[in-house]
């Protein structure tokens, strides 16, 4: 049971819901990190991992923030309004306002994606990522690619189509703006301009995602500390105890790094 209440940000009309435990006195310091949740596509941030991820951050006195997009979980908008870049305008919002310091943000699935775009945005803040079956240009590379000729059609010329979810018993819609403009965000085209670390956990059982776009992503960093791990058995979403625990681990040893590396470049 979520015990924090959430407060809110005003973004451009629009009220973002977040959930903030800021750093404690001993952590405030210049090179102390502190941790963002990136959230995916239709989901919130009341999800186990980014709950968990929230106490067990926390829990070591470092600052953590988790929020909800427009139209996502208890942030005002409708959802059918979202798009790409207003998303990963929502997401600098937060981080501009919310946040001090450096910075690791975490991102899952789309989460993956507004954490890269944030990074290229503000490379003097965000100091390393942990992505999690990350989908850079999964409006265009993965979801439009996937739609039959029918589906396409419907987007096209009426505006959206609706698609199932397993998810979500409505489904959800997938507009024309949603994928045309999406395609303006796209970063696999070429090599991407980062040079920090990034840590990235893919299911191999993945059927949102599938494992070979996250290889595509770690080959097309710049940075060469991309360490990419594939979870065999594990699905799109990572949730079972020994993924969030992987997760865990995985997030407080690269705020670790980035500390030490702070501290080294004084």
């Amino acid at each position: 049971m979520e015990t924090i209440p959430p407060e809110f940000l005003d973004h451009a009309g629009v009220p973002l819901a977040y959930r903030r435990t800021s750093a404690s006195p001993a952590h405030a310091d210049p090179h102390h990190a502190s941790v963002v949740w990136l959230g995916g596509f239709h989901s919130d941030m009341l999800g186990e991992k980014a709950s968990l991820l929230h106490h067990a951050v926390a829990a070591t006195g470092r600052g953590f923030v988790r929020f909800d997009y427009l139209g996502h979980g208890e942030s005002g908008g409708s959802f059918a309004n979202g798009t790409i870049g207003r998303w990963r305008a929502d997401a600098l919002a937060i981080i501009d306002q919310l946040t001090t310091g450096p910075l690791v943000l975490v991102g899952s699935s789309m989460g993956g994606w507004m954490s890269l775009l944030c990074a290229l945005a503000r490379p003097e803040r965000v100091k390393a990522l942990v992505l999690l079956a990350p989908a850079p240009d999964f409006t265009d590379k993965l979801m439009w690619a996937s739609f039959d000729e029918s589906q396409k059609s419907r987007i096209m010329n009426e505006g959206f189509w609706t698609r199932p979810s397993p998810y979500d018993p409505a489904g959800y819609p997938i507009t024309r703006e949603l994928i045309e403009e999406g395609r303006t965000w796209n970063i696999l085209d070429d090599q991407i301009p980062l040079d920090i670390p990034v840590r990235i956990l893919h299911g191999g059982l993945d059927a949102d995602v599938p494992w070979t776009h996250s290889l595509d992503l770690a080959d097309k960093l710049r940075s060469p500390d991309v360490a990419w791990t594939l979870i065999k058995d594990g699905d799109h979403r990572l949730s079972r105890t020994q993924d969030i625990q992987r997760m865990i681990a995985t997030v407080l040893a690269t705020v670790e790094q980035v500390e030490t590396l702070s501290r080294a470049h004084e």
